[in-house]
């Protein structure tokens, strides 16, 4: 494992301020890793206003990745290949296999179905 992807899930947590999450995020940051959010999660998390806070905060220590047109074409195939429809989900794995990162999800299904459409082995941390 090189670093981690956050999807949509793990945003939520940080914005609920669930302890697990923090406590994996702080970890993450103990260990100089700079977690990865694409900028779809971001999208798909995101409602702006004071009541979240929280989330601001935590994103402060992260790196938004965009999604660049050779991405998503690669994001696009693999949708195909795991013949999985939703975009975030598989943005998070294309990008996770491609820097060999773990993924922190509320949905280990969706992520393991997409990386085993391509037989690739990434870690899941489920919060």
């Amino acid at each position: 494992m090189n670093g981690v992807t956050y999807d949509t899930g793990a945003l939520i947590a940080a914005d609920r301020n669930d302890r697990r999450m923090w406590a994996l995020h702080a970890g993450f940051l103990a260990l100089e890793v700079s977690p990865i959010i694409p900028t779809p999660v971001l999208a798909e998390a995101w409602r702006g206003g004071s009541r979240q806070a929280s989330l601001a905060r935590f994103l402060a220590l992260c790196t938004v990745e965009p999604l660049i047109e050779d991405q998503a074409k690669a994001v696009g195939a693999l949708a195909s290949r795991a013949d999985h429809d939703d975009i975030v989900d598989v943005t998070v794995v294309e990008g996770a296999i491609r820097r060999h990162d773990a993924v922190v999800t509320s949905n280990p299904t969706h992520i393991r179905k997409i990386a085993d459409a391509v037989r690739s082995r990434i870690t899941i941390e489920t919060v």
